[in-house]
């Protein structure tokens, strides 16, 4: 018997996916190779990280050496500041003048003499000019200078001698009511004067910058000679004796006057030992 004939078997093959198009972005990129840009950034920004810390650290350490060095500086020389005294003030004219618009104005003339002392074995101060104003219920009424540089070498006191002057000065009603308010008690009126100069200090071979400072001196009252204080329509210029300030109570702080760009800061000297 012939056999039959076997069906052909008619299944078709799936004809294979299309081939994936390369995005355009990655053609000619390796596909293990990293991103450039990315590297970079990255490698910038370590250098950048590695630069900080240096320069972080680099300041630490200056500031610890520079810490160090004073430590040692005070405690081989212990440093101590400068002192000012009033010696004496006498005041030869104080002319108050009325005139009948009621404006009042003020001319004087007084001599001043100050001291410092260094207190210091082997250390050195350095003054520049002094200028020196001389003030009454917070008015200005005579002002002058010392116009020579000096050295306050140490264990070493320096006399100052300076006149001061007040020129036709215009006065508030509120200062010659103080004024004459104060000349009819015993002690007198109350002064205040400034003296500013710049100073710089020297141990050994070195030297520091100029550092400006003022000395502030309270604690002063004083009278006025006889017919040269008076608040009359006319005002009296008659020559009188000088008259002395007292000045035992007298006390002078010193203030660092630290200027940066436009602002100037202080510290006073009397709270460092």
């Amino acid at each position: 018997m012939a056999d039959k004939p076997t069906a052909a078997a008619t299944t078709t093959a799936k004809p294979p996916p299309p081939p994936t198009k390369p995005h355009p972005n990655n053609l000619n990129r390796h596909p293990y190779r990293p991103n450039p840009t990315i590297y970079h950034r990255n490698h910038r920004r370590n250098y950048f990280c590695l630069f900080c810390f240096w320069s972080i650290l680099i300041i630490i350490l200056l500031l610890l050496i520079a810490t160090i060095a004073g430590c040692i500086l005070y405690l081989l020389y212990r440093p101590h500041r400068p002192t000012f005294d009033i010696t004496s003030l006498k005041i030869s004219h104080f002319n108050l003048t009325t005139n009948a618009d009621d404006v009042t104005h003020l001319t004087s003339n007084m001599n001043l003499t100050f001291s410092t002392k260094n207190p210091n074995k082997r250390v050195v101060f350095f003054y520049d000019p002094i200028t020196i104003n001389l003030l009454v219920a917070d008015t200005q009424i005579a002002n002058g200078s010392f116009v020579n540089s000096f050295v306050s070498e140490p264990n070493n006191i320096t006399v100052v001698r300076s006149q001061l002057y007040g020129a036709n000065l215009l006065l508030e009603s509120s200062t010659v009511n103080q004024i004459s308010a104060d000349l009819k008690k015993k002690s007198g009126m109350p002064l205040k004067i400034y003296l500013d100069t710049k100073t710089q200090v020297k141990i050994e071979s070195i030297k520091s910058k100029k550092v400006g400072i003022r000395i502030v001196c309270e604690g002063i009252h004083s009278l006025v000679p006889k017919g040269g204080g008076g608040g009359g329509k006319s005002g009296n210029s008659t020559a009188a004796a000088a008259v002395a300030a007292t000045v035992t109570d007298a006390k002078c702080n010193v203030d660092l006057r630290i200027k940066i760009w436009k602002w100037t800061f202080s510290r006073g000297f009397d709270e460092i030992d």
